[in-house]
């Protein structure tokens, strides 16, 4: 049976744009459930992004009915109240902002959709981060965190995210025919000569884990999360630096080709590490803007 293709809040990279399902029956369960968990994800962010403003604002009501200060300046309830704890000013609890949806070192998060961008080619990330502020990409939280960031302050972010080397999750099972799965293997390792789509290998290197200094790996991700990224390519709503060698490749791939793609990258194992690999072992098969040779 042939694949369907769904399009979900086109507003948002994020959450999947386009996922894979066997049926109608089917994309109908599997959006009720991804709404019912996006939705519940957003409430309990909001209920904690909300607290320390609800603390905030009972402090400054009970500061209105504070006693009347000593001669020091002090009231009996400043002077015997313990001091609050003092936050250290790091980069890492500066980045809290971030873990919070990608999880602890930026291991991925919970939910199945935030990915990994921990270990990530420090020139990736920070391409990713200009994209955001730029516009390229579209997705409001990440816009209104880096609008106003200096490239030297996106750097630094970058860095210190590609510094970290957490354990992967285990390989989730992928439900996928094998005639999926073996067409999704051929696109990976060796492309499409009648439709111009080179290898992912060619570009991701052999092992998928990516190449220094600015292009990713490939595995590590949800298969539900790289298909969105497909879907945003196609529609526009995800840019590189031009010329924009991922939206080429995207178009030329079909909806059933999308599906393999990401089925087959999902299912795999990663390899110990997981690093990018230091450098690119030859010419591109295509030209890209955020890699150049």
């Amino acid at each position: 049976m042939r694949d369907v293709l769904c399009v979900v809040w086109p507003h948002n990279e994020h959450r999947p744009k386009n996922f894979c399902c066997a049926s109608a029956q089917d994309c109908e369960f599997r959006l009720k459930s991804y709404r019912s968990r996006f939705f519940a994800g957003f409430r309990q962010r909001r209920r904690a992004a909300a607290l320390p403003g609800a603390v905030l604002a009972v402090a400054v009501g009970l500061a209105g009915f504070m006693p009347p200060a000593d001669a020091q300046g002090q009231s009996p309830v400043q002077a015997t109240a313990p001091r609050a704890a003092q936050v250290e000013d790091t980069l890492a609890q500066r980045l809290a902002a971030c873990t919070a949806c990608h999880g602890k070192q930026g291991r991925a998060g919970s939910d199945g959709y935030y990915p990994r961008i921990a270990g990530k080619p420090a020139g990736y990330l920070y391409n990713q981060l200009v994209n955001f502020r730029e516009g390229r990409r579209q997705y409001p939280l990440m816009i209104y965190m880096v609008a106003h960031q200096s490239d030297a302050y996106l750097r630094e972010i970058a860095t210190y995210f590609s510094d970290q080397h957490p354990p992967y999750a285990a390989v989730q099972p992928v439900l996928a025919a094998p005639a999926v799965l073996e067409r999704g293997r051929v696109l990976v390792q060796d492309g499409d000569l009648a439709k111009q789509v080179p290898a992912c290998i060619a570009c991701h290197g052999t092992s998928l884990t990516g190449v220094a200094p600015s292009i990713p790996g490939l595995l590590g991700l949800p298969r539900d999360y790289v298909s969105a990224q497909f879907g945003a390519w196609r529609t526009g709503a995800r840019q590189a630096a031009a010329p924009d060698c991922m939206a080429q490749v995207t178009q030329r791939l079909s909806v059933d080709d999308i599906s393999a793609v990401s089925a087959w990258l999902a299912a795999q194992p990663i390899a110990a590490g997981g690093a990018p690999m230091a450098a690119a072992t030859g010419k591109l098969p295509l030209a890209c803007g955020s890699f150049r040779q």
